[in-house]
């Protein structure tokens, strides 16, 4: 295993901040997957997929900008957040590693992140795995998302973020899943939640064209069966584009790599090794 944290390079008197991340390293001959967490989560949310994936491949796990221990830095600190500037800071990061490619496993809102890195860099993109993907909000999104934009500023972040995870993640069984988030955007700054927050409130533009758009990569979704929220308009994509694929996981909730563990893992190792 190599351990790799938060390291800064002087680079003709540019001075680049590298999100905190850990690498397992099987062979030089192996694939790397790339893992990238959600909003409001951090690389722990992957601590149920360690062990099986470095088995089979290199492993990359990585703190997005404000989260887990990437939290204490200003990593670029621009006052807006977009899409392409939190995928310059993966494609710097594994410029770093001299990883020239990988396949990439999402979960959330971190999905939209490996799509986007996908869009502007196919040539770095083997695969995508895409858990409790979001490619469209529906309606009730949609208002959630304009009503607590509209708060963000208002009401204690926590409370919006419990609110949002209960509806996102409602039943008993999904409360591990709802636990591990909360617990972890307890470790986020207001300002940080907020930046994220009106980043993910203006995705709807990104995610239509995405819908429109088969990339052309191999590409699998990994949906729960009880995700009512992002299930239905997966099922709709995945008819339209050719290179995806569809697995549901039956009795499980949105985070389907805490809620099913065995499932996910063996469906997406699988996956990656038949391409």
């Amino acid at each position: 295993m190599w351990l790799r944290s938060i390291k800064q390079l002087a680079l003709k008197d540019h001075l680049i901040v590298m999100l905190h991340h850990t690498t397992y390293v099987l062979s030089e001959q192996k694939p790397w997957v790339t893992f990238i967490h959600g909003a409001g989560g951090s690389s722990a949310i992957w601590f149920k997929q360690i062990r099986y994936f470095r088995k089979h491949f290199n492993v990359l796990l990585l703190d997005l900008r404000g989260h887990g221990r990437s939290k204490e830095l200003s990593i670029k600190n621009f006052k807006k957040y977009t899409f392409q500037k939190v995928g310059n800071d993966v494609i710097e990061l594994l410029d770093h590693l001299k990883i020239r490619k990988s396949h990439f496993v999402g979960i959330s809102l971190g999905t939209i992140i490996v799509r986007e890195i996908t869009e502007r860099f196919p040539g770095r993109t083997l695969s995508m795995i895409m858990g409790g993907a979001i490619m469209q909000l529906n309606l009730r999104g949609q208002i959630l998302m304009r009503m607590g934009n509209s708060l963000k500023s208002v009401i204690p972040y926590l409370m919006l973020y419990r609110l949002l995870a209960h509806i996102v993640m409602p039943s008993d069984k999904n409360k591990e899943s709802r636990v591990l988030f909360i617990n972890e955007a307890k470790k986020l700054y207001q300002k940080e939640f907020k930046r994220w927050f009106g980043l993910a409130a203006q995705v709807n533009p990104m995610l239509k064209y995405f819908r429109i758009h088969d990339s052309g990569i191999p590409t699998l979704y990994v949906m729960g069966s009880e995700d009512y929220m992002f299930l239905p308009s997966i099922s709709k994509l995945v008819k339209n584009h050719q290179s995806s694929k569809l697995h549901v996981i039956q009795n499980c909730g949105h985070v389907v790599n805490v809620e099913y563990p065995d499932e996910f893992n063996y469906e997406v190792v699988a996956f990656i090794k038949a391409l």
